[in-house]
């Protein structure tokens, strides 16, 4: 399954430095897998996942295709862009396409580097983002509630219920309070509001970009971040310290040279990984895997799902043609050193179209069209 995730915030926050970092790592990491940018704005990076290549080695497979999370870098939104200001209505139409938003708030003082409101405000920033956005669905929810007005009289009784739920979610927003506060009712309002594609429903995770000074020291301290950490915490968000600077300068180094200056910063782990892995867990997503000599891959699927729903990812016809399952858990394989001794050990299961797939499952399916 495709996963899309939007980088947003206002101009000069540090939102196109962070994607080009992006693009620059995966375009450095194997060949052993593909990396593509579907557009200018556009890039697939790799979910990094150490199970993947531990999976490859005992294997021993000629090629290893990790999950990907797409990146899309919007630009920078400012006061008035639900009502076309800067473009805004073309960059409120891309991001109504993601399935999340990495919200890229600035965290450091730069006088170098210009503000649109003059200086840092993390709270007044974070506010003008949300603003223009409920707005933009304010306008959707407008544009349905009339078209629905004129339908009342149809027959169809999902009419009248979209046409009540449209008119709560109208006055939801009109008290500048995101669409993903808005609690359905029913079945056929939740229907309702996915077919919107509200830009204020999608999840959000904030990018905290710090400078490289507070990076190496304690960013965590930083009073900027910990404004937006009180702001995620009251909606439930997940909030990552990054230095798109640093971020940038990791891009450009070879493995060996990336992790000795990580050392040097004291920082296990790039930003940019942690990111990554922030998004995928942000969507409540899960890896199975499939594993033989000529490859090994990772699948994306939601976190409930059932083994048919879970082939189809592969193919539709895995789905339609679904027989059964042989699975086992790819811990099962690093305790026993491979698939032989797995089997060997009857570790190998066959499992039926009612079995929930569990994060970390290595599955073969059998299917019949």
């Amino acid at each position: 399954m495709e996963i899309q995730c939007g980088i947003v915030g206002l101009p000069n926050v540090g939102k196109s430095t962070l994607f080009n970092a992006l693009v620059k790592t995966s375009l450095a990491q194997s060949a052993n897998y593909p990396f593509c940018t579907i557009e200018p704005n556009v890039g697939r990076v790799a979910v990094p996942d150490s199970r993947l290549s531990v999976i490859s080695d005992l294997v021993k497979t000629l090629r290893t295709i990790p999950a990907f999370v797409e990146f899309v870098d919007i630009a920078g939104l400012v006061k008035g862009a639900s009502r076309g200001e800067g473009l805004g209505n073309q960059f409120l139409g891309h991001i109504r396409q993601v399935n999340a938003i990495v919200h890229v708030v600035r965290c450091f003082d730069d006088p170098n580097i210009i503000h649109v409101d003059g200086h840092p405000d993390p709270a007044r920033d974070i506010d003008t983002i949300h603003t223009e956005l409920i707005y933009a669905d304010f306008e959707t929810v407008s544009k349905s509630l009339e078209k629905l007005g004129k339908q009342l009289k149809n027959p169809d009784k999902k009419i009248k219920i979209f046409h009540e739920c449209a008119e709560r979610l109208k006055n939801h927003l009109e008290g500048l309070k995101p669409a993903r506060s808005f609690v359905a009712l029913s079945d056929e309002e939740d229907e309702y509001l996915k077919s919107l594609h509200l830009i204020s429903r999608k999840p959000v995770l904030f990018a905290a970009n710090v400078s490289e000074n507070e990076l190496a020291n304690d960013a965590e301290g930083s009073s900027y971040v910990q404004v937006v950490r009180e702001i995620a915490k009251k909606e439930g968000a997940i909030v990552i310290v990054v230095s798109a600077k640093i971020e940038e300068e990791l891009s450009q180094l070879d493995e060996e040279d990336a992790k000795l200056y990580m050392a040097d910063l004291k920082i296990e782990e790039s930003g940019l990984d942690r990111l990554t892995k922030a998004a995928f867990e942000l969507l409540g997503l899960a890896t199975y895997f499939t594993a033989g000599v000529q490859e090994v891959r990772a699948w994306t699927i939601p976190k409930v799902c059932k083994a048919p729903q879970a082939a189809g990812v592969i193919h539709s016809d895995f789905e339609k043609g679904f027989i059964c399952a042989e699975v086992y858990h790819c811990q099962e394989l690093f305790n026993l050193g491979s698939e032989a001794e797995v089997k060997k050990a009857g570790l190998v299961r066959k499992e039926g179209k009612e079995y929930f797939c569990q994060d970390g499952d290595v599955m073969h399916f059998l299917f019949n069209v």
